[in-house]
């Protein structure tokens, strides 16, 4: 273990504690888990005295601890039964684990599940928040807890938050069928590394993360920016302990030698191991090859999963009558082509089978990696056998010199065992030993380390959108179209400040947007809650149009001067909340009067008098039959008359170039604020939408993310010098 991946402390969360709780005849009764992450984890958390976060499979009464010593801190967090049913068996494994196995006919959707998984992500992230020290690493694990990191990123906006997903992260046309696809994607970017185990599966993320949350991507660091922050992506594959699998082969007692060659399988019982599709295949090997008969045999071991879940029973009894179909066909009084044993098996008979076994068919219809090739591998030390490995296993991308096939190819597969059953001692010699190389260096503890170097890295940065990035995101789009460019102001062309008047251009926005203003086949309109003759004067160029109090007054070249009927009705009664607003007398909070609405600022005040001014302000203006509506730091009070910037920006396209605008023109619209949403909401289909800053948890309608007023300037530049009629 490299000095960097020791620094500081390890806090780790997942579903299941690293132990097993049962209770018998009264008592807690605690066995440790056996596996590979386990085996991985222990070592580091001993030695920075970590902390693993985790349910322990039963309920601890009320100051019960867990009679088990060990040398880093176990964390229990209760669960109950209707918590286990809808977050674990229903949202986790109901939902998640077929759609991420591209599964989807197959996903449970229930609001009861979503809402449950919502309610124990942020349990975890609590228990992390109470038990984590300002520079642990916060280390999330697997698909319960993909919206773990989003709630805690609330609670530690500077945490170090690394996660890792141990199964496929699916394609953008399967991710996207989820409900709530964009709200799992926030969780997981909430995050300061994202850890999968290959190359496709970051492909995936970095597609969906594009696709579905407009965030910017740099596919050549694989690094996604949203809410401006820039979180890293990675391929680190999980090896195993090589040594160990290795030591067990040599150890394992020698079985007499069979008469037939044996064909081995090992798999958990689910319907993502393809366990059916391989039967089918030695079925048609059999077929095809009489030569074979009473010469091989498939061993077939499913080891109990979810034995209470129908569907996973339907699977068990459907096997074992495909079992018993094919036995029935081939079997003689002296031979039993497959030999199925619906159990576990003891780790000293596992590591002979490997050891003995001519081929391993390891062929799941989706497997995030697969660690049963690798154990395989590890465990040929005599003669060696042939691995027969699913091109849709995540293994696949690096266990090369294994036979791949296409598991749903019954055909292919029967072909692949062939040529396997009949390979000479050279080459079955030349593809295991490059396979045990490479799995000899890359295992268990380089994965670990790898990962954790990388998670414990600087913070990573993506530089500044580019020339490069507004021309992928907009030159189709505008295509030598007139453009209508929409724009906020504070928070989009200034940077927020305590004072609204000092709100003011830099030199080089103001020439920015002073050169898009000239373009003949550009018409600037600046959209903003102030009232209409302030944003003027903050802004004071001509040949833009101006929408003041989010739209309610408009003015612009070629534009009759627009005033919303209902608004002159408001102007009395918003004098009178700000009066009633103003006895507040909290220091630092101030009341700005707009004519017919008015924003409440509390930037100034104390920070721990935020959460009460803005509750305080929004009792007062809905008791007034004002709208309450959020701002940065701030509580805009809003006339209830049913319009707002969207409303404004489709006003001003109908008015300036009629009903059929959406032929005629391209639409861009800039914004910081909540109140920008209503105009992303009324262009979603029909504008390119850009949401400036915010954060990755945040829920936004609009197209894209931008990180800061910074890049509104470079998108200014670009839309100002791209080349007419284009």
């Amino acid at each position: 273990m490299s000095e960097q991946a020791r620094q500081n402390s390890l806090v780790v969360l997942s579903n299941r504690l690293p132990v097993t709780v049962r209770r018998a005849r009264g008592r807690l009764e605690v066995e440790r888990s056996s596996g590979g992450l386990v085996s991985a984890l222990d070592p580091i958390l001993q030695e920075v005295e970590g902390t693993w976060i985790g349910w322990p499979g039963t309920s601890l009464r009320p100051k019960e601890r867990l009679p088990f010593r060990s040398a880093y801190r176990l964390e229990p967090l209760n669960l109950t039964r209707n918590e286990v049913r809808h977050y674990y068996h229903g949202f986790s494994n109901g939902t998640l684990w077929p759609l991420f196995h591209s599964f989807p006919e197959r996903m449970r959707l229930d609001r009861r599940d979503w809402n449950n998984y919502e309610a124990v992500n942020e349990r975890f992230a609590e228990a992390a928040d109470r038990i984590a020290k300002p520079d642990d690493l916060i280390w999330i694990h697997d698909y319960h807890l993909t919206r773990a990191a989003g709630r805690l990123r609330q609670l530690r906006p500077a945490a170090r938050i690394a996660f890792f997903l141990h199964i496929p992260f699916p394609p953008y046309d399967v991710f996207r069928i989820l409900p709530w696809d964009r709200e799992v994607l926030r969780g997981l970017l909430c995050c300061d590394l994202v850890g999968l185990h290959c190359g496709g599966y970051v492909t995936n993320l970095l597609d969906c993360a594009e696709r579905l949350l407009g965030a910017r991507v740099d596919r050549s660091a694989n690094q996604i920016e949203l809410g401006g922050r820039t979180i890293q992506v990675g391929a680190f594959p999980l090896g195993i302990d090589f040594e160990g699998f290795e030591g067990r082969a040599r150890l394992a007692p020698e079985a007499q030698s069979p008469a037939e060659k044996v064909i081995l399988g090992v798999d958990r019982l689910d319907y993502t191991k393809g366990i059916p599709e391989r039967i089918h295949a030695f079925a048609e090997l059999l077929e095809r090859h009489r030569e074979y008969r009473e010469r091989i045999v498939l061993v077939q071991i499913a080891v109990p999963s979810r034995s209470q879940v129908t569907e996973y029973q339907d699977l068990k009894r459907e096997i074992d009558e495909l079992v018993g179909r094919v036995n029935g066909r081939f079997a003689t009084h002296r031979w039993t082509p497959i030999h199925y044993l619906y159990r576990s098996v003891s780790p000293e008979r596992l590591a002979a089978l490997y050891r003995d076994a001519d081929v391993a068919l390891v062929t799941p219809l989706r497997d995030g990696m697969n660690l049963v090739a690798k154990e395989y591998v590890a465990s040929q030390v005599a003669d060696p056998g042939v691995l027969v490995l699913s091109r849709l296993a995540g293994a696949a991308e690096t266990m090369y010199e294994s036979l791949q096939v296409n598991p749903y190819n019954v055909d292919a597969v029967a072909g692949a065992l062939h040529r396997a059953l009949t390979m000479d001692l050279a080459e079955r010699t030349d593809r295991m030993v490059a396979l045990r190389t490479r799995e000899r260096r890359f295992n268990l503890l380089g994965w670990l380390d790898s990962f954790l170097e990388a998670a414990r890295s600087s913070h990573y940065t993506m530089g500044p959108p580019t020339d490069r990035d507004f021309e992928a995101w907009l030159a189709r789009f505008l295509n030598g179209r007139q453009l209508a460019l929409f724009l906020d102001y504070d928070g989009t062309l200034t940077p927020i400040v305590e004072r609204p008047e000092e709100a003011r251009f830099s030199s080089s926005m103001r020439a920015a947007l002073a050169d898009c203003v000239r373009r003949r086949d550009t018409d600037v309109t600046i959209v903003s809650g102030r009232s209409l003759e302030d944003v003027m004067k903050m802004v004071d160029l001509k040949g833009v149009t101006f929408a003041g109090n989010h739209g309610l007054e408009i003015t612009g070249p070629g534009l009759e001067p627009f005033v919303h009927e209902d608004a002159v009705h408001f102007t009395d009664r918003a004098r009178e909340l700000a009066r009633r607003l103003g006895r507040m007398r909290t220091p630092g909070v101030w009341v700005e009067e707009k004519g017919p609405s008015l924003t409440v600022h509390y930037r100034s005040a104390p920070v721990e008098q935020h959460a009460r001014v803005a509750e305080l302000a929004r009792a007062r203006i809905q008791e007034a039959g004002f709208q309450p509506r959020d701002a940065h730091c701030a509580i805009e009070a809003r006339p209830p008359i049913g319009w707002d910037k969207g409303h404004a920006v489709l006003h001003v396209v109908r008015a300036r170039y009629g009903q059929n605008w959406s032929e005629r023109i391209r639409v861009i619209y800039a914004g910081d604020d909540d109140t920008d949403e209503d105009a992303f909401n009324a262009l979603a289909g029909m504008g390119i939408t850009f949401r400036v800053a915010g954060s990755a948890e945040m829920s936004t309608r609009a197209t894209r993310h931008i990180p800061n007023v910074e890049s509104v300037e470079a998108l200014l530049r670009w839309l100002a010098q791209r080349p007419e009629g284009e």
